[in-house]
């Protein structure tokens, strides 16, 4: 896999809200937007996602997971350049709930910016990086079932963003984190499923 440019975690937002207009925004559209080599960018927004106000829109789980599996598999494949299937990329998210979500990210966001830089880079090389890729590969094939127990979903995406978030600015500590984070998301299920 080619590495693609460093960017900031907040430049990924704003080129997300530049891209709402209307009612409703297609994938296609954000795609377009972040570029299709751009695959960090793509998994951490739809991640962010996911773990935002804007996870009421239903089934958003399911088509992150999705989403994930497919940039996984390309990512370990070693494609250079993003291909989604028509069904995903033809679908609707309301611009509304989307720029909602948005606005809620960027305080959060712009905290934990303070403290990315680039260190355990070795970890964003084969074979290091096919570890936690994956584990998220795994973690993909349990999302859908996830949408019937409550914050589940959003802990699982919220450990699929920490690791676009250190593969986007090579920060090699994220991706530690979001493995340890990773073992915690069975416990989570587990308690909030028998709990609810």
């Amino acid at each position: 896999m080619t590495r693609e440019r460093t960017r900031s975690l907040s430049e990924v937002l704003d080129q997300l809200e530049s891209s709402a207009h209307g009612d409703s925004i297609r994938i296609k559209e954000v795609i377009e937007k972040l570029g299709r080599k751009s695959f960090a960018s793509l998994m951490l927004v739809f991640s962010l996602i996911s773990t935002s106000p804007a996870s009421a829109i239903p089934g958003i789980t399911t088509t992150v997971a999705v989403i994930t599996f497919i940039l996984v598999v390309q990512m370990i494949a070693g494609r250079e350049c993003l291909w989604l299937p028509q069904f995903i990329t033809q679908r609707h998210m309301s611009t509304t709930k989307l720029c909602k979500g948005i606005g809620w990210l960027r305080r959060p966001v712009h905290f934990v910016e303070r403290f990315l830089r680039e260190r355990l880079t070795f970890l964003f090389h084969r074979p290091w990086l096919w570890l936690p890729l994956v584990l998220i590969l795994f973690l993909t094939l349990f999302m859908p079932v996830m949408e019937i127990v409550p914050t589940s979903g959003s802990i699982a995406s919220g450990v699929i963003a920490l690791f676009a978030a250190g593969l986007l600015t090579r920060d090699g500590a994220l991706v530690v984190l979001s493995l340890v984070l990773l073992l915690a998301v069975p416990v989570s299920v587990w308690y909030f499923g028998f709990s609810a």
